[in-house]
């Protein structure tokens, strides 16, 4: 079975953990493993993590199957981009699934339930960052019908940024 709920506090420690592997699993290969455990060591933190969420514009949400966490996302209202029109956008900063749950249409579930958590929200749109050379990520956009809408530079570190698209979908 499964289940989709918003992410609270008691939830932060193992919120943590799945968002250092899956960031691992997702990007490891794209930068030096200094920069990668530099950006883990910056956004997988408590310090981090409990101020967004408490912060009602910020919206963690966890999927479990079967009682297993499987993966989460972000999700940030009303979050302004110079290549999107509309100040009553949703960006959606990260949708991760543990690797041992790929295939089961996991992230197909949790991205319409961002979907229409924003809507209810009374958004107009979502966009995203997507590194260009995850073309699984990119593919599986486009199929849930965001376009490509401009590039930018995903920072890693002071010294290191990855290529990315900016993906944008209107409702």
């Amino acid at each position: 079975m499964v289940k989709i709920v918003e992410a609270a506090i008691q939830d932060c420690k193992e919120l943590i953990a799945l968002g250092k592997s899956t960031f691992v699993n997702s990007h490891g290969h794209s930068a030096a493993s200094k920069d990668i455990q530099e950006y883990i060591d910056a956004n997988f933190t408590e310090a981090k993590l409990l101020p967004e969420i408490l912060n009602k514009n910020c919206i963690y949400s966890l999927i479990y199957l079967d009682d297993s966490l499987a993966g989460y996302s972000k999700i940030t209202l009303n979050s302004t981009h110079p290549q999107i029109t509309s100040s009553q956008a949703t960006k959606l900063d990260r949708l991760y699934l543990d690797q041992n749950f790929y295939g089961k249409d996991l992230g197909k579930q949790l991205m319409h339930y961002n979907l229409q958590l924003s809507q209810e929200k009374q958004q107009l749109g979502m966009w995203l960052y997507v590194w260009k050379e995850n073309q699984r990520a990119v593919n599986f956009y486009q199929k849930m019908n965001f376009k490509i809408v401009g590039e930018g530079d995903f920072k890693i570190t002071d010294t290191h940024s990855n290529p990315n698209f900016i993906m944008y979908r209107e409702y």
